[in-house]
């Protein structure tokens, strides 16, 4: 694919999906499959809504080797070969992640969405090998997950024009920036000249930037392109709504639905994250619409009863039916 031909895939109302377990924390394949077809049948899997499997809020980085893969050939199996399923790749050396890549790309995946080699404590000048070098090897759009509170500093504005003139699939960017969430620096970090949140204007002619700070409205008024939701799993008709509001520049409607939406769920998870933390929030989003997926790997705890009814209320103001 050329990099126009990328950019279609990695757009949009962008899910994560949650990965099914059973009781012993083994996949849960059959339900994976059942559910893909399900968010499929509701409109997901088209080029504006693509299913992001092996994310962090699908407990990917907690899988080996021979089960994202797995997973992955559940998914685009059941989705069919004309939908859209993007892969998150693991952190790691840019010689692994390109074996990754070219086994996503062989499994069916559409796009990728790869982290910043936070492990490397890479420089400006890393970033942009590892890309550039991923990119060359692979036929498929790569979606850059700028995740510098992991330590690494974020992606520059620089860096990213110089991506843009030399690769032909780093496509798009997972936007966050230190300003926006000043608690995730890492201490004694300096990101004084780190990009702020609407330098992303400066590049969104060459990248789809996709946000990833609950700013959907703010972004699509910048030029982005797409948001990541974890909430579109649960109920998709609601999060393909703020997608069209946005595409039609109904942005005073498309707030108002951010907010109803967003605001309560980020309240729920404020009042219930001393307990056990990581994505078991949205695994329970999932339980109490109808449509259980099991536990979270170890160490997160699932939600208790008091947690249970809190949320069934939330959702019950959002309008949805509860199990």
């Amino acid at each position: 694919m050329n990099r126009d031909e990328c950019k279609q895939y990695i757009q949009g109302a962008i899910g994560t999906l949650p990965t099914a377990f059973d009781q012993r924390m083994n996949i849960d394949h059959g339900k994976m499959a059942e559910y893909t077809k399900w968010w499929v049948s509701e409109g997901l899997g088209k080029n504006f809504s693509g299913l992001k499997v092996a994310a962090a809020m699908g407990e990917g980085p907690f899988m080996t080797p021979a089960e994202w893969p797995a997973l992955l050939s559940t998914v685009v199996t059941a989705a069919g070969p004309e939908a859209n399923v993007l892969c998150a790749l693991q952190v790691g050396d840019t010689l692994r992640t390109i074996e990754d890549a070219k086994r996503a790309q062989g499994l069916g995946a559409k796009g990728l969405q790869i982290d910043l080699p936070f492990m490397s404590h890479p420089t400006q000048d890393d970033l942009y090998r590892h890309f550039s070098d991923i990119s060359a090897k692979i036929d498929i759009g790569i979606m850059i997950y700028n995740l510098w509170w992991f330590g690494a500093e974020p992606i520059s504005i620089e860096t990213c024009m110089k991506l843009a003139k030399n690769t032909e699939h780093v496509v798009g960017i997972k936007w966050n920036t230190p300003e926006i969430a000043p608690r995730l620096v890492p201490p004694g970090a300096d990101y004084s000249n780190a990009p702020v949140y609407d330098d992303m204007k400066k590049i969104a002619a060459e990248f789809n930037i996709i946000d990833n700070s609950g700013q959907m409205v703010r972004c699509h008024k910048n030029g982005g392109r797409g948001f990541i939701s974890s909430m579109i799993c649960a109920h998709p008709a609601s999060t393909l709504t703020m997608w069209s509001l946005l595409e039609a520049k109904k942005y005073d409607e498309a707030q108002k639905l951010q907010d109803t939406l967003n605001k309560p769920f980020g309240e729920f998870i404020g009042r219930h994250n001393k307990m056990s933390a990581a994505y078991r929030f949205v695994k329970g989003l999932m339980d109490v619409t109808g449509h259980p997926v099991g536990p979270s790997r170890p160490p997160t705890l699932p939600l208790n009863e008091a947690e249970y009814a809190d949320l069934r209320n939330v959702v019950k103001g959002f309008g949805w039916k509860t199990s």
